[in-house]
């Protein structure tokens, strides 16, 4: 959808994207949160707000990163247009030159910083190991995103603002507004299919179990025992979800519109569909006591 919208608040904006609007194309005149104005860049192009949404408080955006380099530095710079924020790359060794750039990137933005992790362990224990890092800087809201553009920029706002009445809000795929794009008919059947199987057991408090666009307080990952998740691949998003529910958490659910990388290659594999096979059971058996 081109067609541009102005609102003043994030509520109208979120009434419009529930019925379809291009979340990319709202401008929000939120004076309480940054100053006024929107550059329109292109015919259907996302809206680039004249200064970063700022919050004042204490955000950190956890990047973990295996052979990126096509997108690591246009996703920094594009995060920092639209929200106030530092970023932490976690790189798990890149043979790429990932983790040389994500250092590149640290010396010329204080508000970057890396952590390099010696080996490829697998998503779940990069992001533990960014949720870590920030829990003993004591950030207040710690987000998740993907490196290669699936997860939109000027979507982060949106997750912030919803923060201010939820503990975890997950950008969802599942919800009306919510979808994806450039995805293919196996790909879409695979997603299905893994929120389907995953709600069978857990429930269906969640509409996007899988969904890795994500924003924490911090109080919610420090009472969820981190040291304790078995979750490799990514079924590590559905593992602090459900750890998220069983803590009595509010959960909100945002729409976003999910679109497949275009540069690099996709990281999900038949071993990360294995693991969540097996340890869906596992969740619901065990109950994850993890207070």
């Amino acid at each position: 959808m081109d067609e541009a919208y102005a609102v003043p608040s994030f509520d109208l904006a979120e009434e419009l994207i529930a019925r379809g609007a291009d979340s990319a194309r709202i401008a929000i005149h939120s004076t309480e949160n940054r100053s006024l104005g929107y550059s329109q860049v292109g015919e259907g192009k996302p809206l680039i707000p004249a200064s970063p949404f700022d919050f004042k408080q204490s955000i950190l955006i956890v990047l973990p990163t295996y052979n990126e380099l096509a997108n690591l530095e246009a996703l920094v710079r594009a995060i920092s247009q639209y929200l106030v924020a530092d970023i932490l790359i976690v790189d798990d060794n890149s043979p790429d030159g990932t983790g040389e750039l994500a250092d590149q990137l640290s010396c010329r933005y204080e508000h970057v910083h890396v952590l390099h992790r010696p080996h490829k362990e697998g998503l779940g224990p990069a992001y533990l190991a960014g949720f870590t890092w920030a829990l003993q800087r004591e950030y207040s809201l710690i987000l998740e995103m993907d490196c290669d553009f699936s997860h939109a920029p000027w979507d982060l706002p949106r997750l912030v603002h919803r923060s201010h009445t939820a503990d975890l809000v997950i950008g969802s795929r599942y919800v009306p507004g919510g979808g994806t794009e450039n995805w293919n008919a196996r790909r879409r059947f695979v997603s299905r299919c893994g929120n389907t199987y995953v709600s069978l057991f857990l429930g269906s408090t969640i509409h996007d179990w899988t969904g890795g666009f994500r924003c924490y307080r911090r109080e919610l990952l420090a009472r969820m025992n981190l040291a304790t998740v078995r979750a490799k691949g990514y079924i590590f998003q559905v593992e602090l979800a459900w750890r998220a529910v069983q803590l009595g958490a509010d959960v909100d659910e945002l729409p976003i519109r999910f679109c497949d990388r275009i540069e690099g290659q996709s990281k999900l594999g038949w071993q990360s569909i294995a693991e969540a096979l097996m340890e869906v059971p596992q969740m619901y058996l065990l109950g994850l006591d993890s207070r």
